[in-house]
């Protein structure tokens, strides 16, 4: 099992990595799966609109991109490419700090990697409610 954290473009510490871990590996179980092995890259927003070019004729900013590339059913690999100049712009428009929303936007990769779709608005709404349920639970797990 391995949960992996790497820059690109930008020059940042990220916070509570070893609660991070637990706290990603906890809810990759509680959802069902067993994690093998996740990259965040943490990027800068015109390292991700590449990405977004590239793989997902996409030509618009986002704050994450999610590559599953599980070949069983029940493991999770991927990568998760998230712009940290969105998020941090998305947390002072959504009146949050840098890693709150940071940390939305991990567990909202891991639960695509879980399975769960975001573009219609009843499977929107069940992810942001496993998004809260989630970020819960990293809160109580203490510093």
């Amino acid at each position: 099992m391995a949960i992996n954290f790497f820059n690109e473009e930008i020059d940042f510490k990220l916070n509570h990595k070893a609660k991070l871990k637990t706290w990603i590996k906890n809810t990759v179980e509680e959802e069902g799966f067993k994690l093998k092995d996740v990259n965040f890259i943490l990027c800068s927003d015109d390292y991700l609109l590449e990405i977004n070019k590239q793989y997902l004729n996409h030509n618009t900013y986002t704050d994450i991109v999610t590559f599953d590339n599980s070949e069983k059913e029940d493991q999770i690999v991927g990568d998760i490419f998230i712009s940290v100049d969105r998020t941090n712009e998305n947390a002072s428009k959504f009146g949050v700090s840098g890693d709150t929303e940071l940390h939305r936007v991990i567990v909202h990769g891991i639960l695509h990697l879980c399975g769960y779709y975001d573009k219609k608005p009843e499977d929107k709404a069940l992810m942001t409610e496993k998004e809260n349920y989630y970020l819960s639970k990293f809160k109580s797990l203490g510093s």
